[in-house]
Protein backbone atom coordinates (compact mmCIF):
# COMPACT_ATOMS: atom_id res chain seq x y z
CA UNK A 1 0.00 0.00 0.00
CA UNK A 2 2.54 2.20 0.44
CA UNK A 3 6.82 2.50 -0.52
CA UNK A 4 8.98 3.69 2.41
CA UNK A 5 12.27 5.23 2.48
CA UNK A 6 14.59 5.73 5.47
CA UNK A 7 15.74 9.10 6.05
CA UNK A 8 18.91 9.37 8.04
CA UNK A 9 18.73 10.92 11.52
CA UNK A 10 21.74 11.61 13.53
CA UNK A 11 21.17 10.00 17.08
CA UNK A 12 20.63 12.41 19.62
CA UNK A 13 22.84 10.35 22.09
CA UNK A 14 25.05 7.13 21.15
CA UNK A 15 22.99 5.38 23.60
CA UNK A 16 19.80 6.91 22.70
CA UNK A 17 19.85 6.59 18.36
CA UNK A 18 16.53 7.81 16.99
CA UNK A 19 15.34 7.37 13.44
CA UNK A 20 13.03 8.28 11.29
CA UNK A 21 10.94 6.76 8.02
CA UNK A 22 9.13 8.33 5.75
CA UNK A 23 6.31 6.22 3.95
CA UNK A 24 4.14 7.85 1.31
CA UNK A 25 1.18 5.95 0.10
CA UNK A 26 0.30 5.19 -2.84
CA UNK A 27 -3.57 5.58 -2.27
CA UNK A 28 -3.72 9.03 -1.53
CA UNK A 29 -0.35 10.71 -2.99
CA UNK A 30 -0.95 13.85 -0.73
CA UNK A 31 -0.10 11.85 2.40
CA UNK A 32 3.20 10.42 3.75
CA UNK A 33 3.80 9.16 7.19
CA UNK A 34 6.66 9.70 9.51
CA UNK A 35 7.52 6.95 11.86
CA UNK A 36 10.06 7.52 14.64
CA UNK A 37 11.61 5.15 16.84
CA UNK A 38 10.44 6.63 20.17
CA UNK A 39 7.48 8.36 20.92
CA UNK A 40 6.70 11.89 20.65
CA UNK A 41 3.16 12.01 21.99
CA UNK A 42 2.00 9.59 23.78
CA UNK A 43 -0.97 11.67 25.24
CA UNK A 44 -3.21 10.20 22.33
CA UNK A 45 -3.52 11.51 18.96
CA UNK A 46 -4.06 14.94 18.00
CA UNK A 47 -4.66 16.26 14.45
CA UNK A 48 -4.34 19.73 13.15
CA UNK A 49 -5.69 21.56 9.78
CA UNK A 50 -4.11 24.67 9.74
CA UNK A 51 -1.04 26.74 11.41
CA UNK A 52 -3.42 28.91 13.06
CA UNK A 53 -4.91 25.73 14.59
CA UNK A 54 -1.24 24.26 15.82
CA UNK A 55 -0.35 27.66 17.88
CA UNK A 56 0.88 25.79 20.95
CA UNK A 57 2.12 22.66 19.35
CA UNK A 58 5.99 23.25 18.87
CA UNK A 59 6.25 20.24 16.41
CA UNK A 60 2.73 21.45 14.53
CA UNK A 61 3.83 24.96 13.93
CA UNK A 62 7.31 23.98 12.94
CA UNK A 63 5.81 21.86 10.22
CA UNK A 64 3.19 24.12 8.86
CA UNK A 65 6.25 26.79 8.71
CA UNK A 66 8.06 24.45 5.70
CA UNK A 67 4.98 25.81 3.55
CA UNK A 68 2.78 23.24 1.45
CA UNK A 69 2.01 21.15 4.27
CA UNK A 70 -2.02 21.52 4.68
CA UNK A 71 -2.64 19.12 8.05
CA UNK A 72 -0.63 17.25 10.46
CA UNK A 73 -1.84 14.17 12.59
CA UNK A 74 0.82 13.83 15.55
CA UNK A 75 0.23 10.30 17.26
CA UNK A 76 2.55 8.64 19.33
CA UNK A 77 5.60 8.30 17.34
CA UNK A 78 4.12 8.67 13.63
CA UNK A 79 3.63 11.96 12.29
CA UNK A 80 0.96 11.99 9.19
CA UNK A 81 1.54 15.06 7.06
CA UNK A 82 -1.16 16.18 4.58
CA UNK A 83 0.07 18.70 1.69
CA UNK A 84 -0.98 20.52 -0.83
CA UNK A 85 -1.92 19.13 -4.11
CA UNK A 86 0.62 21.22 -6.33
CA UNK A 87 3.20 21.24 -3.56
CA UNK A 88 5.91 18.26 -4.59
CA UNK A 89 7.35 16.27 -2.21
CA UNK A 90 10.68 16.53 -3.08
CA UNK A 91 12.40 18.34 -0.90
CA UNK A 92 10.02 18.30 1.20
CA UNK A 93 10.12 15.02 2.91
CA UNK A 94 13.70 15.82 4.09
CA UNK A 95 12.75 19.44 5.33
CA UNK A 96 9.55 17.46 7.58
CA UNK A 97 12.58 14.85 8.41
CA UNK A 98 14.87 18.11 9.63
CA UNK A 99 12.21 19.59 11.57
CA UNK A 100 11.18 16.43 13.65
CA UNK A 101 14.65 15.58 13.98
CA UNK A 102 15.03 19.18 15.67
CA UNK A 103 11.74 19.06 17.27
CA UNK A 104 13.02 15.56 19.17
CA UNK A 105 16.29 17.79 19.71
CA UNK A 106 15.07 20.88 21.72
CA UNK A 107 13.37 18.29 24.40
CA UNK A 108 10.42 20.41 24.33
CA UNK A 109 7.31 18.02 24.05
CA UNK A 110 5.27 17.92 20.28
CA UNK A 111 2.15 19.07 21.83
CA UNK A 112 1.67 20.87 24.86
CA UNK A 113 -1.16 20.81 27.10
CA UNK A 114 -3.48 23.34 25.64
CA UNK A 115 -2.40 22.24 22.35
CA UNK A 116 -4.22 19.20 23.00
CA UNK A 117 -7.03 20.60 24.46
CA UNK A 118 -8.32 23.85 22.28
CA UNK A 119 -6.30 22.39 18.59
CA UNK A 120 -8.71 20.01 17.23
CA UNK A 121 -8.11 16.59 19.00
CA UNK A 122 -8.64 13.36 17.37
CA UNK A 123 -11.90 12.04 17.53
CA UNK A 124 -12.89 8.98 19.60
CA UNK A 125 -13.26 5.24 17.90
CA UNK A 126 -16.74 5.67 17.55
CA UNK A 127 -17.11 9.10 16.40
CA UNK A 128 -14.85 8.44 13.32
CA UNK A 129 -16.85 5.44 12.56
CA UNK A 130 -19.94 7.72 12.71
CA UNK A 131 -18.08 9.50 9.83
CA UNK A 132 -17.24 6.67 7.79
CA UNK A 133 -20.68 4.83 7.95
CA UNK A 134 -21.97 8.53 6.46
CA UNK A 135 -19.51 8.42 3.99
CA UNK A 136 -20.61 5.12 2.76
CA UNK A 137 -24.14 5.98 2.74
CA UNK A 138 -23.55 8.93 1.21
CA UNK A 139 -21.16 8.02 -1.77
CA UNK A 140 -18.98 5.13 -1.74
CA UNK A 141 -21.83 2.28 -1.64
CA UNK A 142 -23.97 4.35 -4.13
CA UNK A 143 -21.34 4.46 -6.28
CA UNK A 144 -19.87 0.78 -6.11
CA UNK A 145 -23.92 -0.60 -6.41
CA UNK A 146 -24.08 -0.28 -10.11
CA UNK A 147 -21.44 -3.03 -9.87
CA UNK A 148 -23.64 -5.20 -7.75
CA UNK A 149 -20.74 -4.33 -4.51
CA UNK A 150 -20.94 -3.11 -1.38
CA UNK A 151 -18.92 -2.41 1.48
CA UNK A 152 -20.16 -2.58 5.25
CA UNK A 153 -18.22 -1.18 8.35
CA UNK A 154 -17.17 -3.80 11.05
CA UNK A 155 -15.75 -1.64 13.80
CA UNK A 156 -13.40 0.87 14.43
CA UNK A 157 -10.56 0.28 17.07
CA UNK A 158 -7.37 1.99 17.94
CA UNK A 159 -7.88 3.95 14.70
CA UNK A 160 -7.93 0.64 13.22
CA UNK A 161 -10.91 0.67 10.74
CA UNK A 162 -12.02 -2.79 9.68
CA UNK A 163 -14.61 -3.32 6.89
CA UNK A 164 -16.36 -6.21 4.70
CA UNK A 165 -16.89 -6.00 1.18
CA UNK A 166 -19.61 -8.36 -0.25
CA UNK A 167 -22.22 -8.66 -3.33
CA UNK A 168 -19.69 -7.89 -6.53
CA UNK A 169 -16.76 -6.76 -4.28
CA UNK A 170 -16.64 -10.26 -2.83
CA UNK A 171 -13.71 -12.32 -4.51
CA UNK A 172 -13.39 -9.53 -7.19
CA UNK A 173 -9.72 -9.21 -8.60
CA UNK A 174 -10.15 -5.07 -8.55
CA UNK A 175 -11.68 -5.11 -4.71
CA UNK A 176 -8.45 -3.70 -3.86
CA UNK A 177 -8.00 -1.51 -6.24
CA UNK A 178 -11.54 0.07 -5.47
CA UNK A 179 -10.39 -0.35 -1.70
CA UNK A 180 -6.86 1.19 -1.75
CA UNK A 181 -7.30 3.70 -4.98
CA UNK A 182 -11.01 4.76 -3.94
CA UNK A 183 -12.34 4.23 -0.55
CA UNK A 184 -8.93 4.84 0.91
CA UNK A 185 -8.46 7.89 -0.36
CA UNK A 186 -12.38 8.98 0.76
CA UNK A 187 -11.58 7.81 4.26
CA UNK A 188 -8.28 9.98 4.77
CA UNK A 189 -10.80 13.23 3.82
CA UNK A 190 -13.48 12.53 6.27
CA UNK A 191 -11.08 11.13 8.92
CA UNK A 192 -7.71 11.36 8.83
CA UNK A 193 -7.28 9.79 11.95
CA UNK A 194 -7.96 6.49 10.68
CA UNK A 195 -4.25 4.47 10.68
CA UNK A 196 -4.99 1.51 8.62
CA UNK A 197 -8.06 -0.11 6.78
CA UNK A 198 -8.45 -3.61 7.58
CA UNK A 199 -10.31 -5.82 4.92
CA UNK A 200 -12.03 -8.35 6.96
CA UNK A 201 -13.74 -10.11 3.89
CA UNK A 202 -13.67 -13.56 3.40
CA UNK A 203 -12.73 -13.11 -0.46
CA UNK A 204 -12.67 -17.14 -0.70
CA UNK A 205 -16.13 -17.66 -0.41
CA UNK A 206 -17.34 -14.27 -3.13
CA UNK A 207 -19.07 -15.47 -6.41
CA UNK A 208 -15.37 -14.58 -8.25
CA UNK A 209 -12.84 -16.58 -5.64
CA UNK A 210 -9.55 -15.38 -7.21
CA UNK A 211 -7.71 -16.03 -4.08
CA UNK A 212 -7.70 -20.36 -4.51
CA UNK A 213 -7.59 -19.33 -8.69
CA UNK A 214 -4.20 -17.25 -8.32
CA UNK A 215 -2.58 -19.94 -5.76
CA UNK A 216 -2.69 -22.27 -8.64
CA UNK A 217 -1.62 -20.05 -10.76
CA UNK A 218 -4.76 -19.14 -12.70
CA UNK A 219 -4.94 -15.81 -14.19
CA UNK A 220 -6.75 -13.52 -11.40
CA UNK A 221 -10.73 -12.79 -12.35
CA UNK A 222 -11.36 -9.29 -14.18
Amino acid sequence: MSEASALALAPIRADQPVSIRAEASLADPDSCKFTLSRSLHPGGPCFFASRAGAAGSPLGERLFALGGVASVLIADNVVTIGKAPDVAWTGLKAAIGAAIRAQVLSGVPAILGTAARSGTPARSDAELGAAVQALLDREVNRSIASHGGKISLVDVRGGRLFITMSGGCQGCASSQVTLRQGFEVMVKRVAPEITEIVDATDHAAGRQPFYPQAAAGTPLAS
